[in-house]
């Protein structure tokens, strides 16, 4: 929920249709266990700024105002997934949207 609702809310202020698109996939494995999953979510909003992109996991990092966002979101998502064996993954372009990755061990769901 965290992405949907930043995703919805990146672009504030500026007129456009936000979208936000969400994928899934499963790989199998060639070694142990049951494979992978894959998660996606992407949106079409202004993009991750370079220069905060280092600290969007960080606990309390937020770049919304006073009051509106407490910035733990993505650093209690990215807790669940370290601790359920997986990652997160994210790219950006300004302009362009983000896409945040998740993979999780299928043995482990």
């Amino acid at each position: 929920m965290t992405s949907f609702d930043n995703a919805s809310t990146s672009s504030a202020g500026q007129p456009y249709e936000p979208t936000v698109t969400v994928s899934t996939k499963r790989s199998l494995s060639l070694g142990e266990g049951r494979g992978k999953v894959q998660i996606k979510v992407k949106d079409n909003g202004n993009g991750i700024p370079q220069k905060v992109l280092d600290k969007i996991f960080q606990p309390f990092f937020t770049t919304k105002p006073t009051g509106q966002g407490t910035g733990l979101g993505l650093s209690l998502s990215y807790d669940i997934i370290k601790a359920h064996g997986g990652e997160i993954k994210v790219e950006t372009k300004a302009g362009e949207g983000t896409i945040f990755t998740i993979i999780l061990p299928a043995d482990k769901l």
